[in-house]
């Protein structure tokens, strides 16, 4: 195995030599908050994990599957390594309507074979069905000794969680924010099986800011003035959705939206007596 992953590791600077390049508008800081995950080291990263994989497993976020999909990496195990394995899963499904999953489960399986998630150590769901996955993986390569399943996604995408949820105890580190995962790991789930944990990974980098923001892939701790972008997140979504879940209504835009949020928490600025948005903010985003 370890010979394995050496002699992967001299492809690398090549393959990341044909990767898109960001947008050159994006100013300096903008790279550096806004470039999470598409750096030439989280690129390298990648390819090892793919390299090193019989099967890749692409998480995707099932509040938007598609904007958490990387086309680039799809074409590039199409016609670089056809003879690897691609599966979708569909992490978080807890978070949306049963129907909605079902949906995106008949769309996504007519590509890729596509199973939906929740990653929980003690109350997960298709945990089972993954796991039956991989060892018919395991048998169909009778002649290895060892398959590696690497995974592979956006970042706060629930990688990490999921391989713990399949071990049944915290062997990777997890945070709810983005780019926890610094390097990737190797994790043995059965005797045949090893499992590879990899960090978050942006290849889309057509997506704007307020894209970035909204997949959860940017800390916003580190966005100035993060207001700026709440109109982009209330332009997905229905008001009459907003008001059900956050029991405000009649604002006009989005830092309307906010003030009301603040009003009706009582998140105000004690000496100017005003709301503060930016705490209000972070839950929401």
């Amino acid at each position: 195995m370890v010979e394995k992953v050496y002699e992967t590791t001299t492809k690398h600077e090549e393959k990341v030599a044909q990767l898109p390049h960001d947008s050159e508008e994006r100013s300096a800081q903008n790279d550096y908050i806004f470039g999470a995950g598409q750096s030439r080291r989280i690129h390298a990263e990648l390819f090892k994990v793919i390299d090193s994989s019989d099967v890749v497993v692409q998480v995707l976020d099932a509040r938007d599957p598609m904007g958490t999909r990387s086309a680039y990496i799809e074409n590039y195990l199409r016609t670089e390594k056809s003879h690897k394995h691609l599966v979708f899963v569909l992490n978080k499904c807890d978070l949306i309507p049963t129907w909605v999953t079902k949906g995106w489960i008949i769309q996504l399986s007519s590509e890729y074979p596509t199973l939906a998630f929740h990653a929980s150590i003690n109350k997960s769901f298709g945990k089972g069905a993954l796991i039956n996955l991989l060892r018919q993986f395991a048998r169909l390569h009778a002649d290895k000794k060892q398959i590696s399943v690497g995974f592979i996604g956006y970042p706060n995408v629930g990688k990490s969680s999921i391989i713990n949820t399949l071990k049944h105890k915290k062997c990777c580190k997890v945070a709810p924010l983005a780019g926890e995962t610094k390097v990737w790991q190797y994790v043995a789930l059965f005797r045949r099986v090893n499992l590879i944990d990899c960090p978050g990974i942006v290849s889309n980098t057509s997506d704007s800011n307020a894209d970035m923001l909204c997949k959860g892939v940017v800390r916003l701790e580190l966005v100035p003035n993060p207001s700026q972008y709440i109109q982009a997140v209330l332009d997905k979504v229905k008001p009459k959705y907003l008001t059900q879940a956050y029991k405000v209504e009649g604002w006009s835009d989005g830092v309307d939206f906010l003030s009301l949020i603040c009003k009706k928490t009582g998140k105000l600025l004690k000496k100017e007596k005003s709301t503060d948005c930016d705490s209000a903010l972070i839950p929401l985003l």
